[in-house]
């Protein structure tokens, strides 16, 4: 076939004759996203549809679905794996910006949380296995294989540009894809409905969802008394729980899959110069190296308080109504002042770049463009949750602190997510460290100065990105330029570096509260009483998995700008 030639390296350049292969890659594009909406828009349907009780799509319909997908996608991943190891030249080129070893990292720290989760479950299927159809203790192991199976392939192929069966290849990364937003979609229904069930007054062994176990949800006649198929027995109810409270885990590793697979689709027959994607893979670099630490610490402490808070909020909230309402003050108190801090700290930072002038990367590259993406749709749902929260509060009645302090938050909200995304986008657009420049740069080249004469070297502008690129002996006269120069520039480096850490810090803490249970949504009456539980409800359930996603994706943006400053 013709799409199996690999071309040499120089055929990449701009201006080069597009190849067969070149030709035909739109097609092969479309095939494979043909294939992974219609797979991605059944599973959907059969999630959707066994939210509901009046709809007669069972558990066992869902899971049988999602454990046959899984099967094929890591029977697909070990052919891929099989096909690249027989032929070296499989993969010609490898992406340097994608897979970075932050994100395969949290794929890792995911994908642990997600394998005891699925170990929770199982023993949760298992605690009354008569009542059990076999599909619903089968769905849980298939699915820690997959877990397992996919994380591998990930952390060794994230990097890889492949040219060979390239349709088929495409397909398989768009099936695979559509598989974990398959498990996201599925983990999401089932922990949203979770959750505003418990704030309606639905607790103990009520019904949650139809892929809630049948012995859990309401029958007709209602249950029997001395039913064996209750999970009655303390480690039983430990695994209920447990696993609910992981479910945050799984869907972040779910989305984290997602992105790393796209990427690779993108990838699939790319042609890349010898020498392109090397020039900004950073530097190995320590915590907290060249900070003023006024970031992290700073950013520590509104962590821990933020925990704190959470707590708090957690143990009054399903107290008296008096003491919710002193939770919702709290809650809303302190993300105000986290979101406030964080919308000054995001324009200072976007106020430093107008004074660095570093080179603006303007190459090509898959992971940045779905990066940009990603942050500004899913900043979508948490505006939408805002916008919706400042009509009922203006328009709604009465006006009192909760609803000021309400009002407040949403309106923060909004300004926090759009001045961190542009200082984060602005921070991913930038060059590398050593492609800043000089305040005034010298009309010659300076390559190989050799001053010696100190009082010759002081009126040069110069301005070297870093001491490590100079001679490493200290009695060169390289180095005496170094540490004369360096400071001068230096200072806007540390600045974007506590920058980062601390608006990173703070979206870990925003994303714990609401992941874990957090939902002053619905403790709050406003918004219910204006829309109505069933409206709100749903605006909740479908935005605030968004929300939560860009709180997790902004931390991985944050930590690439922080090792990148």
């Amino acid at each position: 076939m013709s799409e199996e030639l690999v071309p040499h390296p120089s055929e990449s350049l701009p201006g080069s004759r597009a190849s067969p292969r070149e030709v035909w890659k739109k097609g092969g594009r479309l095939l494979s996203v043909l294939l992974a909406v219609n797979v991605l828009l059944l599973a959907c349907t059969l999630i959707s549809g066994g939210a509901f009780n009046k709809v007669a799509v069972y558990d066992t319909d869902v899971f049988a679905l999602l454990t046959t997908m899984m099967l094929l996608a890591a029977l697909w991943i070990g052919f891929y794996l099989l096909r690249t190891a027989r032929r070296p030249d499989a993969v010609p080129y490898r992406d340097a910006h994608a897979g970075p070893i932050w994100l395969r990292g949290g794929l890792v720290l995911f994908g642990i949380c997600t394998l005891v989760m699925d170990v929770f479950k199982t023993g949760y299927y298992s605690s009354f296995f008569e009542c059990q159809s076999a599909i619903k203790i089968l769905h849980p192991i298939i699915q820690a294989v997959f877990v397992i199976v996919q994380t591998y392939f990930l952390w060794i192929s994230a990097k890889n540009c492949i040219h060979t069966h390239l349709d088929l290849t495409r397909c398989g990364l768009m099936f695979t894809l559509a598989t974990n937003l398959a498990i996201w979609m599925a983990a999401v229904v089932d922990e949203s409905v979770h959750q505003a069930h418990s704030y309606s007054g639905s607790h103990g062994n009520a019904s949650h969802t139809r892929l809630a176990p049948d012995s859990e949800r309401p029958r007709a006649g209602g249950p029997a008394e001395g039913d064996p198929c209750l999970c009655s027995t303390a480690i039983c109810q430990i695994f209920q729980q447990g696993y609910f409270y992981l479910y945050p885990f799984n869907i972040e590793y779910s989305l984290f899959a997602s992105t790393m697979l796209y990427v690779m689709w993108k990838n699939v027959g790319r042609l890349l110069a010898s020498t392109h994607g090397h020039g900004h893979t950073p530097p190995r670099v320590s915590l907290f190296r060249e900070t003023f630490f006024a970031g992290p610490v700073l950013g520590l402490l509104l962590f821990v308080v933020g925990l704190a808070v959470f707590i708090l909020y957690e143990v009054q909230v399903s107290g008296e109504r008096g003491h919710t309402q002193q939770a919702l003050v709290i809650y809303y108190s302190f993300n105000i002042v986290c979101l406030g801090l964080m919308t000054l700290v995001s324009l200072s930072g976007s106020v430093i770049y107008r004074f660095d002038r570093r080179a603006m990367d303007h190459h090509k590259n898959p992971t940045r463009t779905l990066d940009v993406a990603l942050l500004m749709g899913a900043a979508l749902g948490q505006y939408a949750i805002s916008y919706y929260s400042i009509v009922a509060v203006v328009v709604g009645s009465p006006r009192n602190l909760l609803g000021a302090l309400n009002l407040s938050h949403a309106l923060l909200m909004i300004a926090q997510h759009t001045f961190q995304n542009v200082f984060i986008i602005e921070s991913l657009h930038r060059g590398p460290p050593g492609a800043e420049p000089c305040e005034m740069p010298p009309k010659e080249p300076r390559q190989g100065i050799t001053f010696a004469n100190l009082d010759a070297i002081h009126p040069l502008p110069s301005c070297t990105p870093t001491p490590r690129l100079v001679s490493p002996n200290p009695e060169s006269p390289q180095e005496v330029v170094a540490i004369i120069s360096v400071p001068r520039c230096h200072w806007r480096r540390r600045c974007l570096k506590d920058i980062s850490l601390f608006l990173l810090l703070c979206n870990v803490i925003l994303w714990i509260m609401p992941a874990f249970g957090a939902r002053p949504h619905f403790s709050n009456t406003v918004e219910v009483d204006f829309y109505g539980h069933s409206l709100w409800a749903a605006i909740v359930n479908i935005c605030l998995p968004f929300g939560i996603f860009y709180r997790m994706h902004a931390v991985s943006s944050l930590l690439e700008v922080y090792v990148l400053s």
